[in-house]
Formats: structure tokens, sequence, C-alpha cells
């Protein structure tokens, strides 16, 4: 990524009256930056309990913003949350420089880590998703008319012609990734028709989902990373239980608080691997600021998936780098729903590997059980 901006300031809004975690939203803002070679230089917050419609923070806070820029050396600025196109085209006048979104960071990492062909069309379709809105927001130039060949005649503005060419481009890229979800399904099809149980790894982002899978398939060419988003394509992997079984494990694009709901939507054919597991492990890292928040963040995106009522297992990784004290305090704090349970690991270490294999195993046969009983009950009916 060229490092057009390398200085960035911080607008957060403490939203008064929410139990979210200003600090830690601003921290993991930082890391995401960071990721993009961005430092942080300073960072304004104000708490009120809705934006301002105009300017997202109060304009006292925009003047304040403004003499950071000139005093620090700031080249652009990031707000720590959604920008609606009047705050984004305001800030950018009244500030003199790039402004971004949190949506939009998270959208700029998943664009440097998309390799694959299937990864970059997901992210450029929530690119084009996430555009379209704020198209009134980029000033003047998108309010001039113009006639031409292609055009809808001389009153069409700038503006409606960008829309239309970023609508045709959604509509094909929508086409394309039915194709690739149609391939998708067919080969989950024929797992089914194989008999083979999926096992789904999902968590959020860094915890250390494809470091587990390298670890359970011993396939060192799984590519892991201590960075967010590491890996967008999912891979699935032939695992050998200890009963001799064979189940495949899939793992999938992480979490993260306030993912864009254009990504959501532009990698539905990579997020449906989640939906038709048999089980998934929920993967929590306990260096968090706050594993419980994060493991609330991931339960809200499997219900937002669709996933919510599929059986689970928590797993929490990386117990060699906390006390014990620490561990058993964040197990007791677990509030798992009847028939979940947590088997702490240290997934570099391979402590617990074996045991997490066996509970994978029970759970997939108690699975097996109840679907038997189902099916049997439902054919005497």
């Amino acid at each position: 990524m060229e490092n057009r901006y390398n200085k960035a300031l911080l607008l957060c809004l403490d939203r008064q009256r929410s139990d979210e975690d200003p600090d830690i939203l601003a921290d993991e803002l930082a890391l995401l930056l960071a990721n993009l070679n961005i430092k942080v230089v300073g960072r304004i917050d104000q708490k009120r309990i809705s934006p301002d419609p105009a300017t997202f923070l109060g304009k006292g806070k925009v003047l304040e913003a403004r003499e950071l820029i000139n005093l620090l050396g700031v080249n652009i600025v990031v707000c720590n949350d959604s920008l609606l196109s009047t705050q984004l085209h305001n800030l950018r006048s009244l500030l003199g420089v790039e402004v971004w979104d949190r949506p939009f960071v998270i959208m700029k990492i998943f664009e440097s880590r998309a390799h694959s062909a299937e990864a970059k069309l997901q992210v450029e379709l929530a690119m084009c998703k996430y555009e379209i809105p704020l198209l009134k927001g980029l000033g003047k130039q998108m309010s001039q008319t113009g006639g031409g060949i292609g055009t809808r005649g001389p009153g069409e503005t700038e503006f409606e012609r960008h829309r239309r060419k970023l609508e045709r481009k959604v509509v094909s890229l929508q086409r394309k990734l039915e194709q690739v979800r149609k391939r998708r399904c067919n080969s989950r099809k024929r797992r089914k028709r194989s008999n083979i149980s999926t096992v789904a790894i999902v968590g959020y982002t860094n915890s250390g989902k494809s470091t587990l899978l390298r670890a359970l398939s011993h396939d060192d060419e799984i590519y892991c990373a201590d960075k967010l988003f590491a890996t967008l394509d999912p891979k699935v992997r032939r695992v050998k239980l200890p009963g001799g079984k064979h189940v495949l494990f899939a793992d999938t694009v992480g979490f993260i608080r306030k993912l864009p709901v254009e990504l959501v939507a532009a990698f539905r054919a990579t997020l449906e691997e989640v939906n038709e597991a048999n089980l998934l492990l929920v993967v929590i890292d306990p260096l968090d600021k706050d594993p419980l928040e994060s493991l609330t963040v991931v339960e809200e995106t499997l219900k937002q998936i669709g996933a919510a009522s599929i059986p689970r297992i928590i797993v929490v990784n990386k117990i060699d780098m906390i006390e014990k004290d620490q561990l058993q305090s964040l197990l007791e704090r677990l509030s798992l729903p009847s028939g979940f349970e947590a088997v702490p690991v240290s997934v570099l270490k391979n402590i617990n590997i074996s045991t997490l294999l066996k509970r994978i195993e029970s759970s997939l046969s108690r699975i097996d059980s109840d679907v038997k009983l189902f099916t049997d009950t439902y054919k005497l009916a």
C-alpha cells in the first residue's frame, strides 16, 4: 500500500448510554491503522448522546482538531464510527485533510489482505456498496451537469452518472459471487453425501484461528501471522479425530467490533461455511483488553449471519501467556448456555490440543445422536 498517509488524528465519540468502551474502540482503531502503516499521533474525544449531524463531533472539537492537524503534521483524520455523507464532506472541507471512518479503515485492511480472485471480488463489492450512499458528500464536482454519448441527457449530474456506474458494477460483482456461492454450495452437498461432519473455527480477528487449524491438521503451509485479518479466504482441512473418524475443519474470516455490514454481505459465500457447520469452535484470546466483550461481538456476528443456534465449544487460546488465577477468573466469568463448554488450550505450546479433539469428537457424536433421534421421531410421526 502506498504510504500517502502516515500521521493520523482520531476523532472519538463517547456515546453516553452506550455499553461500548471508547478506549477499547480507540486502541483497536489505532491497531487497525498500524496495519496500514499509519501512526496515530493524536486523539480528540467528546461525550455526546449522538453524533453531531453536520460534523460528527461538535464544532468546537472540530476547530480543536484543525489546530492539532497543523501542530502535529497530521495528514489524515479518522473517525471511530460511521460517517454520513454530509459529515464526511463537511469534515474534509473544514479540516483540509483526508477523512476516513472506521468501516472504511476495516475495508482498506481487507483490500490489502485480499489475494485470491474471490476475496478481491468480495472486497470490491463491499467498497462499491459503501461508496454509493457517500457520493453526495463528494462536493460540488458531483453536482455538475453534462451531456454526451452514453449519458441520459444534459440534465444528468456527475453524481447520477457515477451512481449508475457503481450500481452496474454491484450487479456484475454480485452475479460473479453468486457463481462462487453455487460452487461452494455444491461442494458442501458432496460433503454431506459423504457423511463428513464439518467444524467451523470462528472468533475475533487475530485470536489464533489459523494457527489452531494448522496445529490440528499438521499442515505447515497454512499462513499464520500476528496481524489483523491475516487471511480472508476460508481454508478447509481434513482432520482425524482420536476415535479414527475424519472431520473437515474450516477456518473463516475473523470478526471485529463494528464490522461493516457491507463486508458481511459481500462475504456471504464465505460465511456460509459457518452456517452449514455441525459444530463451531469459538476461539477467545485472553490477552484482549476485554475478552468477554470480544466474545459478545462474535456471538452477535454469528446471530447476524444466522448461525446462533449451532452447537459450539469455546476455545480459550494462549493460556501459556497468562497466570493460572487469571485463566480461572476468565473461565468463571464465562456465562455459557446449557450444553456449551470451554476448553483452555495453547496452540503454540501444544497444551490441551488432544483434550480439545476428544471434546470435539464427543460433541459431534452427541449431535449425530440428536439428529438421528429427531429423524426417527419424524419418520414415526
